[in-house]
């Protein structure tokens, strides 16, 4: 249980830091005339990963999951295989990347790096993540309720939104 709460902790530090990223990012993005798609759902979604990430230490401590190495091991190497693809992802969009939703008009599509093969490779960072961190140690309920509930965002909200933002960009080069 102290190595469950040093990784969600872990992970929710990560995420303080890509909040910070992501700010310094956005100021970078209107500075140069950006503009935000999608700000009524952000606030959802901030919940839903947040909560997660509580769910998870809540569900092992309330419901006495055990750690199942033939299950926690390989989760835990999905989770962590997460933040390489997670951190190609922000590192091949550079200054592009956003937790928000926001485009610079002139700049082009990204499609170098994981956007090469995938349109939206850091969502199936999100949807892998969301099911093996809580799986690290059996908290299958978790798992579950997140898939849904953010299955529910990305596919009626986040992505149509980024899509439609995406198309104010100039053709990729």
């Amino acid at each position: 249980m102290i190595w469950f709460t040093a990784l969600i902790l872990a992970t929710g530090a990560e995420r303080i830091v890509e909040v910070v990223l992501s700010r310094r990012h956005a100021a970078w993005a209107f500075a140069r005339g950006g503009r935000e798609y999608g700000q009524l759902h952000y606030p959802f979604m901030v919940a839903l990963h947040t909560g997660m990430l509580l769910a998870c230490l809540a569900e092992v401590f309330f419901a006495d999951r055990p750690f199942l190495p033939w299950l926690g091991w390989p989760m835990l190497a999905i989770a962590l295989a997460c933040q390489g693809l997670r951190y190609w992802c922000i590192g091949t969009l550079g200054r592009q990347w956003n937790a928000r939703v926001i485009v610079v008009p002139g700049l082009g599509r990204v499609t170098g790096g994981p956007y090469r093969f995938l349109t939206h490779p850091n969502y199936v960072v999100v949807i892998a993540e969301g099911i093996a961190l809580p799986l690290v140690h059996t908290a299958w309920v978790t798992a579950l309720a997140f898939t849904v509930l953010n299955a529910i965002l990305l596919f009626g909200f986040r992505i149509p939104t980024e899509e439609r933002a995406l198309t104010t960009l100039a053709p990729a080069a």
